[in-house]
């Protein structure tokens, strides 16, 4: 088998490490060749060991090199590194190459901590490794395309951010676009990414004009994050004497959601002991439903109404029970569809091919 021209996309998530190999193609070849597709799932258990999330770099990198070598992938022929886009500064969509600036950035955490933070790092780190490789990311969490008005919080010391799964949730609407025989600049969504964070992202003809910050502290509350919490009881908790600064961004982000009430991550296991009878695990499953809906119909507002699908996407989407209680909950607003899974492995090789194609601007981070 041939294997030049291969492209690795890694897609480092809260609870998984995703990759995916691909054998780039330039027409008129034909499309890309996918040879290795493969989740690595991450336990609570399995990175309790670690403080934060940059210290489950070399963990997180050994696991991507034994799947390489379980799925016999030759290293060298790699060209192309695409790591999924972590907190950096503001950034426009598009693909940015890896450069000292990015990695500073993702290294020190300067502007947020999170799992997709090692996407560039790992990434980097690999091209040192492979003499033939570059590394890129390509739509970070940090897309910005809000509309000035969506960045009031309600108190000026707190201004809201743009910080979401924009990889997916751009990817998706695309999909769906061309699955309807229309132009994603051409439509108006709202695009609910259910994972290991929950965005829901407001889409006006091509741009997310509003979308909930997804990372630390802003709308539904998910498998492992807290979401919007009660502001006068969490600035109690603060000060309480009883709970580190460490401790209640943990509450927040990593310690919230399921894991707080339910005491486990997977949303899977959730589904499971709700069917089975445990009436805790359904209360609080139900009310993840109920507060994505919410947010849903938030969006809704922010459109004015003029919605041409909701789209739910993301691993949890994969429930069939769970996306039909959140249909039954918005199909009043417009047409729901259910892409589950998160097409961001396949986005960030079809940006890679890109490259190779001489298609796609690369733009540098400043």
């Amino acid at each position: 088998m041939s294997e030049d021209n291969l492209i690795l996309a890694i897609n480092p998530g809260s609870t998984s490490t995703k990759i995916g190999v691909y054998r780039g193609l330039v027409p008129p070849r034909g499309d890309m060749e996918k040879l290795v597709d493969k989740s690595i799932p991450h336990g609570v258990e399995e990175l309790s060991p670690f403080k934060n999330i940059t210290d489950q770099f070399g963990f997180r990198k050994a696991a991507i090199l034994k799947t390489l070598e379980e799925g016999g992938i030759g290293l060298n022929a790699i060209v192309l590194i695409m790591g999924r886009g972590g907190l950096t500064k503001p950034v426009k969509s598009g693909i940015l190459e890896v450069n000292a600036a990015m990695l500073h950035d993702l290294k020190t955490g300067a502007f947020g901590v999170h799992a997709s933070n090692l996407g560039g790092l790992i990434a980097h780190e690999l091209t040192l490794m492979l003499p033939r490789a570059k590394a890129y990311t390509a739509d970070p969490v940090v897309v910005d395309e809000l509309e000035d008005v969506a960045r009031i919080s309600g108190h000026p010391l707190f201004p809201k951010v743009s910080v979401f799964h924009a990889l997916n949730q751009k990817a998706t609407a695309r999909i769906h676009a061309e699955k309807t025989g229309a132009r994603y600049e051409d439509l108006n969504l709202i695009v609910a990414h259910l994972g290991g964070g929950i965005s829901v992202g407001a889409h006006r003809r091509g741009r997310v004009i509003d979308v909930n910050q997804a990372l630390n502290g802003d709308g539904p509350f998910s498998p492992e994050r807290s979401g919007t919490l009660p502001a006068a009881a969490l600035a109690e908790a603060c000060f309480s004497g009883k709970h580190t600064r460490e401790e209640v961004l943990k509450m927040i982000t990593g310690k919230g959601g399921y894991v707080a009430y339910l005491g486990t991550n997977s949303a899977a296991e959730v589904e499971e002991r709700a069917a089975a009878g445990d009436a805790r695990a359904k209360l609080v499953r139900d009310a993840m439903v109920r507060q994505v809906a919410k947010e849903i119909g938030a969006m809704a507002v922010v459109l004015e109404g003029k919605i041409d699908a909701v789209l739910l996407t993301g691993g949890i989407a994969h429930s069939e029970t769970f996306s039909g209680d959140i249909r039954a909950q918005v199909e009043f607003l417009a047409p729901v569809y259910v892409y589950p899974g998160e097409n961001e492995i396949f986005a960030l090789a079809y940006n890679g091919n890109r490259i190779l194609q001489g298609k796609a601007e690369v733009m540098e981070y400043k």
